[in-house]
């Protein structure tokens, strides 16, 4: 066959790189204490950035999980299928404690160091984070029964990745998941109609029908159910104790947008046997912290998906030519490049805070939980509804290339919209930030002083400040522009943190754009003067 022509101005395969060379993410790191983590971060960043981990992360989507609910002879066996890679996404995730490993480490800044390997690893491939998370976010709820999490915290906390259904005491590591919400009432799960009937050795039998339940493969799960005393929170193995399977059965997996290498299931409980977590009637406040610890991951995982998608258009304008010069010597283009950036980071900075005021929140430290419990709501609304915009934009600066499936972008832009939709959509976390400041008035105090702290030093923040101070004191039509207010907070935490700690650049950057309002609807309209070159060179992709 005769060549018709030779490729040429394609760009390098984004292979071979630390990614956890990341300016901003170390420097939090450090600030939490946690910079004894560094080597084996930077070890996971180098498996992370390598073709290797990319093949894993494209295979499992590709090859998405099959539900198998009878053997050959009619038995049910409610098994879930993965790719080969899955399991290795998983082995790595468990095998760096990204799960429930830091419950048991006493190291400061051990919540901080999982955080920011949650972070670095997620950019591989988000679905299996899922897991990861729901596991970590499990213990402080499983804490509320003593005799239960003697027994099964160290199993969850355990570095080793140990699949199969089996009863849980004979694994060497497990994996949690969560059961939550009802078709009849999605995050309204006071509505939940499943119920609890206690039996004579202290074991419930639960029937009803879950409408989401998040990794049905995994050992055991957190569930809601109406015992005689109220809504209360449960603990159901999928093995039982005597060996036999519990009467959990998979109706159907969901086919979703994205997140296809992750199962999610409709589950019906036929008598299912459960063990109480906390007080009947109390099951919401049983899990509360739980849902805190995704809305943490949440967070972690919209930010991670922001510095993947900044670094792949910033290594695609390095080396890709258009008019005459590299696309990232064209101007436009650095304004659009450099507005990514300064989202990426302040996604990144606020994410990292909170994971170390979870650290000091759970070493005592009142303040910062107060700061947590509100800062919580506040960036899960916003940094999570930033992911969609953000993934859009870093698509498009690939062109034509970026909406092919090959180049990666498509399967970020498809999972960008889930971590606003999980553990509460916009609304709920709006008003979750709402409810806290109704319900602990100091928590608002606490987040004021937060911001505070940076006071003086950049006059369109104090501006942003100020203004936000007047309207947390209008009461009026609050919950209707409660969106407005949470937003106001969020962009006033993000800016207080990047003019304490962040890049000069971007910080001007941010205040400049997101707080003094130079700046348009869409990313790429940056005010002049800003120093593009100093911010895009922060999302430049290090060699391994």
């Amino acid at each position: 066959m005769t060549a018709t022509h030779e490729v040429t101005n394609q760009v390098p395969l984004p292979y071979g790189h630390d990614t956890a060379a990341d300016p901003a993410l170390l420097a939090a790191l450090h600030r939490a204490g946690a910079g004894w983590a560094e080597p084996e971060l930077r070890e996971l960043g180098r498996l992370a950035g390598s073709e290797q981990a990319a093949e894993w992360g494209r295979l499992a989507n590709e090859n998405p999980p099959v539900l198998r609910t009878h053997d050959r002879f009619g038995h049910r066996i409610d098994e879930v299928e993965f790719h080969p890679y899955w399991h290795e996404l998983m082995r790595t995730a468990v095998s760096y404690g990204l799960h429930a490993a830091p419950w048991r480490d006493e190291r400061p800044g051990a919540h901080s160091a999982r955080a920011a390997k949650f972070y670095v690893w997620g950019q591989v491939e988000a679905g299996h984070t899922c897991p990861i998370s729901m596991t970590y976010a499990a213990v402080p709820a499983l804490r509320q029964n003593a005799s239960l999490a003697a027994e099964l915290e160290p199993l969850l906390a355990a570095t080793e990745y140990d699949y199969g259904l089996r009863e849980p005491r004979t694994k060497r590591g497990l994996i949690a998941g969560m059961s939550m919400t009802e078709k009849q009432g999605g995050s309204d799960v006071r509505t939940n109609t499943t119920t609890a009937v206690p039996h004579a050795d202290g074991t419930y039998r639960l029937t009803g029908h879950k409408w989401f339940t998040s990794a049905p493969m995994s050992d055991l799960f957190l569930t809601l159910a109406q015992a005689p005393g109220g809504l209360s929170c449960f603990v159901l193995p999928r093995v039982l104790p005597d060996g036999g399977r519990n009467r959990l059965h998979l109706m159907r997996l969901k086919d979703k947008l994205g997140n296809k290498s992750n199962a999610s299931a409709e589950l019906e409980y036929d008598g299912a046997v459960g063990w109480l977590v906390g007080e009947e009637g109390r099951g919401v406040p049983t899990i509360i912290e739980m849902v805190n610890m995704t809305r943490l991951d949440c967070t972690i995982g919209a930010a991670s998906g922001m510095r993947y998608g900044a670094t792949r258009a910033v290594h695609h304008a390095l080396h890709r030519r258009a008019f005459g010069k590299a696309l990232v010597d064209q101007p436009l283009m650095r304004n659009v490049l450099a507005d990514l950036v300064v989202e990426s980071e302040a996604a990144t900075t606020v994410a990292m805070r909170l994971a170390q005021s979870t650290d000091l929140a759970l070493a005592g430290d009142e303040t910062e939980a107060l700061v947590r419990r509100l800062g919580l709501a506040v960036a899960k609304y916003w940094v999570c509804k930033r992911g969609p915009a953000h993934s859009a934009e870093a698509l498009e600066c690939l062109g034509g290339n970026g909406y092919v499936e090959e180049s990666g972008m498509p399967r970020l832009y498809r999972e960008a919209p889930l971590v606003s939709i999980w553990e509460g959509s916009g609304n709920v976390a709006a008003l979750d930030a709402l409810r806290a400041m109704a319900k602990r008035p100091e928590t608002v105090e606490a987040f004021l002083g937060e911001l505070d702290a940076a006071a003086g030093a950049d006059r369109r923040l104090d501006a942003a400040v100020a203004e936000l101070r007047k309207q947390l004191s209008d009461l009026t039509e609050l919950e209707y522009r409660t969106r407005r207010l949470v937003e106001s907070m969020a962009l006033a935490f993000q800016g207080s943190l990047l003019v304490r700690y962040g890049s000069p650049a971007v910080a001007d950057a941010f205040c400049a754009s997101r707080l003094g309002g130079d700046h348009g609807a869409a990313f790429g309209t940056l005010p002049a003067g800003v120093d593009t070159a100093e911010i895009i060179d922060r999302a430049r992709p290090v060699p391994a």
